[in-house]
């Protein structure tokens, strides 16, 4: 049952750079970045009530690494996920945010001084690889000919910010459970992301959403959010973090198959081998061999 949670997981993660893109559509970014985390803190402060019995308070020390976590991975990492969405295809972007474990394996190499073995050093080359055929659509000469896209510049930006969340709570964060941890960020990210989604006019445009607007926020909130995080969590819990982290290599490949079937995003042959190589990046640099 483990693995079936950790697919879906996969799945539903996939399932949000497909969604954000028809959301991006109708809804401006950063009022559909503040009701995605508007509802995912009510129920994650739920989960967090239940499961604890109260909201923990937090210590002096730990009010500052809640905050920057709310505005890295939250506020800053939404805002330019779904402007990012209105620029560049739901498979391209999923592809581009899959190395997000490269970096953070580069920097948690230089910042933490965790030993890199070979292995890992191969698959952060295959990964940046894959994202460099990703970005030029197979044709290395557009990258020199015209540059990067704002596209995957924007998307590129939530690699960053992913990054950032993820060092920060690292370095500075003790003492909070990983429900905790993002329920308070989440809450923190969503308070922040009120105030652009109010100059963007959410009070006078939230009455005139779609149906299908509401579908993509409550899907966003609780699958690609709440019950995402939950099962992930249980699979680190139950078969540790470095297998329940190969199932995010999953995460690109639904992305693209959702992505041709719901948007009717072509599949190119730059998409397969980008994607081909961005997961082998991956699973390496999440492997064991090679850390003696």
């Amino acid at each position: 049952m483990i693995y079936l949670k950790l697919l879906l997981t996969a799945a539903f993660w996939g399932g949000t750079f497909v969604s954000g893109r028809m959301l991006a559509a109708d809804v401006p970014p950063s009022s559909a970045a503040f009701l995605r985390f508007a509802v995912a803190s009510v129920f994650l402060l739920a989960l967090t009530l239940k499961q604890k019995g109260r909201l923990p308070r937090l210590a002096r020390r730990q009010i500052l690494p809640i905050v920057l976590l709310g505005l890295t991975g939250v506020f800053a990492y939404n805002i330019l996920f779904f402007k990012g969405l209105k620029l560049v295809s739901a498979g391209r972007a999923a592809l581009i945010i899959a190395t997000n474990p490269i970096f953070i394996t580069l920097l948690s190499a230089a910042i933490f001084k965790e030993r890199l073995g070979i292995v890992q050093a191969v698959g952060i080359v295959l990964s940046v690889a894959g994202a460099v055929v990703v970005i030029s659509k197979g044709n290395l000469a557009l990258l020199f000919n015209s540059g990067i896209g704002w596209g995957e510049v924007l998307i590129f930006g939530c690699v960053a910010s992913w990054v950032s969340f993820s060092l920060i709570g690292k370095a500075v964060l003790s003492g909070l459970s990983p429900l905790v941890s993002i329920a308070y960020s989440s809450a923190v990210g969503a308070a922040a992301l009120f105030v652009p989604a109010y100059l963007e006019g959410i009070t006078r445009d939230i009455a005139h959403y779609a149906l299908i607007d509401w579908g993509n926020i409550v899907y966003l909130a609780l699958f690609g959010t709440v019950v995402g995080f939950i099962w992930y969590y249980q699979g680190i819990r139950a078969i540790g973090a470095s297998r329940a982290g190969l199932f995010i290599n999953f995460v690109p490949v639904s992305a693209i198959i959702l992505a041709f079937f719901i948007l009717g995003e072509a599949v190119t042959a730059s998409l397969v081998l980008g994607a081909l190589l961005v997961s082998a990046g991956v699973f390496l640099t999440n492997s064991r061999i090679g850390l003696g």
